[in-house]
């Protein structure tokens, strides 16, 4: 920065450096929508109330702490006298303050954005100075005021109110108007010390000199310790407020984070014990959605999943239903779980297939990655709305937009923990706290809470210590991630063990392929150390219904068990393939056919089976009332076996990896406006300089560049060295009529025949279809060249409508 005192804070954004400008626009990305066109412009739009608001949340405890300092400060104040207020060298808060553009000036002549003041009325409890409090007396008032504490008389209101001001702000004329305060006095002033400033005294604004007072407020209020400001109410100076604080406009300075205190665990131990939570989660995940692609729940009227399809899926997956929320907002997030629109059920997405097939540590990756930028909180399921209804797993009302940054900064606070130290949960609330005192509250405390107890739950931390995979994909190296849990995690296994109690154990995770046939004869009994499945009818059936024979399921569980198939499972698979298909389901709306007749005759006769509206078209022949799967479904409740067939009478096979929603398109989650590009802050810098250089400057002047007529290819060849040299250029740019008309361009970037560069005309970045541009020209040639004549030649075809346009024509892109 300049040495010299600007007088306005566009001055100094004109004397600061390009890296300076380009710092303020990264730190504040909200100035760049759209982009200002020159300084003034920025500097306009960096002093609103609503800029301003968002960069004091990104400010910490102490730099909040000096901006307090700077706003109970007269204006310009030195660098000196905010230390002295402060307590503590304000010089590392002043650069941060500074490169947001908040303060501007040298350290001797320091100026706060205007809009600060008006955020900040009452900066750290303090009331107004006495010069701005006493603008409600009127001329008698004052001129009594005066008197009473010895100061020349002025027939000027402001200059009085200055007067007492400065005596004021004097703390041995402070201390000599206490010295004889009654003891009630002072305990007002006590009161007020540390604020709310403001109390409440009826008939404040009665004349009051130092012969008349009567109580305590009137003692304060006859020598200006106190002022009336309006009826009933009186205020407490802010220059008594600072001595009463003892010359300090904090109790307690903050210039420094609180201790991020933590507990110590072996490395080892924490490494094993995030590997076994991230195992069991992409383990649970899988179990999950392999079992929804059989039978999947329906979708609520509200959108999202009922609560007894929660628990359910808590208990496939042992789990509790805050446990199963998590996982299964996880799924949503990455894509491998969403809503089939046509049946209004909750299904898994090809893209589920296509995960499963995967390395564990891998799938590991692509969930965390998802939970890491969903803005969606599984820990809100079962609160309520502000409508008071109760919030659902899946469902509309769990997204909070502060949701991925809080997550972000939680856990690489973790990571400045050294390995193998958990912070406690207090001090990683007090440190954040510490670091956006704006942005806290109940509700951030609740994401904090809960993102450390996911954190634990998905893998990322063992024992609440961030684990070494967790700390590579925060650094964005997910192959090291990969390769860190990979190492962790046991080798998988291609067999299992059968009980006799219809049970299989798998002494380990079991190889992609094996799990999902495993998972598609059995159901998941208990997770753990090892995986239990437990063999059911309704469970061989559906490997049935999926196109497996009593053949096939014998071979397989010889094929992967280490242990002899029992007895008691093997006639269990004979006898529900035996009777499997023996009932065959069509359509009439529904046909029956069995080649028992018996067996149809007492079906005919089911009491139980009435509903079904049965009929006997032939011996072997009956026809149903219900739709197909009505039917298949209640035969089966009876005990029956039935198999579904098509009108040709083919089989139907119930593939669960054909029963899946389409994957809907996931938009990028942001929680704010996101850190912008280098580029793009590049080009705004440069459009900003020029705009500056030639404050006239615009589309209009380019009558004198001579626009060189071009291919695509010499574009490209041009376009990318103008990228690489920072420079701007003019183009010629076809419209959708033919017509070229001219743009000067700051390229930042060229691919896929398009160029995305800053529009001077439209003042923003935008895109370009490189085979639309007809010519193309630099924008400040080098010293010493001659800068080519305009001619109409320009671009072929090009007519008058080709010179430059003027702000406010069409834009053809």
């Amino acid at each position: 920065m300049s040495t010299t005192s600007p007088r306005t804070l566009a001055e100094q954004l004109r004397t600061s450096s390009d890296d300076e400008l380009a710092v303020l626009l990264r730190n504040r990305p909200d100035l760049l929508t759209p982009p200002p066109s020159d300084v003034a412009a920025l500097a306009a739009r960096a002093t609103t109330q609503t800029s301003v608001r968002r960069a004091m949340d990104r400010l910490d405890a102490f730099a909040l702490q000096t901006l307090d300092v700077l706003a109970a400060s007269p204006e310009p104040t030195g660098a000196a006298a905010v230390r002295d207020l402060l307590g503590a060298d304000p010089h590392p808060a002043l650069d941060r303050l500074r490169a947001l553009g908040l303060v501007w000036g040298p350290d001797d002549a320091l100026h706060l954005v205007r809009a600060v003041r008006s955020l900040l009325p009452e900066p750290a409890g303090l009331g107004p100075s006495a010069a701005t409090a006493l603008t409600s007396y009127g001329p008698s008032r004052l001129a009594g005021l005066l008197a009473d504490l010895a100061l020349p008389g002025t027939g000027d209101p402001v200059a009085a109110a200055r007067q007492v001001g400065e005596l004021l702000s004097r703390g041995q004329d402070v201390a000599a108007l206490l010295e004889g305060a009654p003891a009630e006095a002072r305990a007002v002033l006590e009161r007020l010390t540390w604020g709310p400033p403001v109390g409440r005294v009826a008939d404040a604004h009665r004349d009051v000199r130092v012969s008349t007072a009567r109580t305590p407020v009137d003692w304060l209020l006859a020598r200006g310790l106190l002022v009336a400001t309006e009826e009933g109410s009186v205020v407490l100076p802010r220059e008594v407020g600072v001595w009463l604080r003892g010359g300090r406009v904090h109790a307690q300075v903050r210039a420094s984070p609180p201790e991020l205190v933590s507990t110590r665990h072996e490395l080892a131990l924490v490494q094993r014990t995030a590997a076994a939570a991230a195992a069991a989660t992409v383990r649970a995940v899988g179990d999950l959605l392999e079992a929804w692609g059989y039978d999947a729940p329906g979708v609520l009227r509200s959108g999202g999943l009922g609560v007894r399809d929660l628990r359910r899926a808590g208990a496939q997956v042992d789990r509790d239903e805050a446990s199963t929320a998590v996982l299964l907002e996880v799924a949503l997030a990455a894509g491998l779980l969403a809503r089939d629109q046509e049946q209004q059920v909750w299904r898994p997405t090809g893209a589920f297939d296509t995960w499963v097939t995967r390395p564990m540590a891998r799938r590991w990756v692509e969930l965390v990655r998802a939970w890491l930028a969903s803005d969606r909180v599984a820990a809100l399921v079962g609160e309520r709305d502000e409508r008071g209804r109760t919030l659902s797993a899946l469902g509309p009302g769990l997204p909070r937009p502060a949701a991925p940054g809080l997550r972000r900064a939680t856990l690489d606070l973790l990571a400045e923990a050294a390995p193998g130290a958990a912070p406690r949960p207090r001090a990683v609330h007090a440190v954040l706290e510490w670091r956006a005192p704006h942005r806290g509250g109940r509700a951030r405390e609740d994401l904090v809470d809960a993102t450390l107890r996911e954190a634990e739950q998905l893998g990322l931390t063992g024992l609440g210590a961030l684990a070494g995979h967790a700390r590579a994909l925060l650094d964005g190296d997910e192959q090291a991630a990969v390769a860190r849990l990979g190492a962790l995690l046991p080798a998988p296994v291609d067999h299992v063990l059968l009980q006799a109690d219809l049970t299989a154990v798998a002494p380990g995770p079991l190889t992609p392929d094996l799990a999902r046939e495993l998972s598609l004869l059995a159901e998941v009994e208990s997770t753990g150390g090892a995986t239990v499945y437990r063999f059911t009818e309704a469970s061989l059936r559906r490997a049935l219904d999926a196109g497996r024979s009593g053949t096939d399921m014998h071979a397989f569980l010889a094929a992967v068990s280490r242990t002899p198939v029992p007895q008691p499972l093997g006639y269990l698979v004979d006898d529900v393939a035996r009777r499997h298909g023996r009932l065959r389901v069509g359509v009439s709306a529904a046909y029956l056919r069995c080649d028992d007749e018996a067996m149809l005759t007492e079906l005919l006769s089911d009491r139980r089976a009435g509903a079904l509206g049965l009929r006997r078209l032939a011996p072997t022949v009956l026809v149903s009332t219900v739709a197909p799967e009505v039917l298949l479904e209640r035969l089966r409740a009876l005990g029956h076996a039935p198999a579904a067939e098509s009108a040709d009478g083919v089989a139907l096979l119930a593939h669960p990896d054909a029963r899946r929603a389409p994957e809907p398109a996931r938009l990028p989650v942001s929680s704010g406006p996101s850190e912008p590009s280098a580029a793009v802050v590049a080009a705004t810098v440069r459009a900003i300089r020029s705009a500056d250089r030639a404050p006239g400057r615009g589309p209009a002047q380019a009558g004198g560049v001579g626009l060189v007529p071009t291919n695509p290819i010499e574009a490209l060849a041009m376009l990318r060295s103008a990228v690489r040299t920072g420079s701007s250029v003019w183009i010629g740019y076809a419209d959708n009529e033919g017509v070229s008309r001219t743009r000067l361009v700051d390229p930042v970037r060229v691919d896929g025949g398009q160029l995305s560069g800053f529009d001077h005309l439209r003042q923003r970045v935008r895109g370009f279809a490189v085979h639309r541009i007809t010519a193309i020209a630099p924008a400040q040639p080098e010293v010493g060249e001659a800068t080519p004549a305009a001619s109409p030649a320009a671009s072929p075809g090009a007519s008058p409508a080709a010179s430059p346009v003027e702000p406010g024509s069409a834009d053809a892109g």
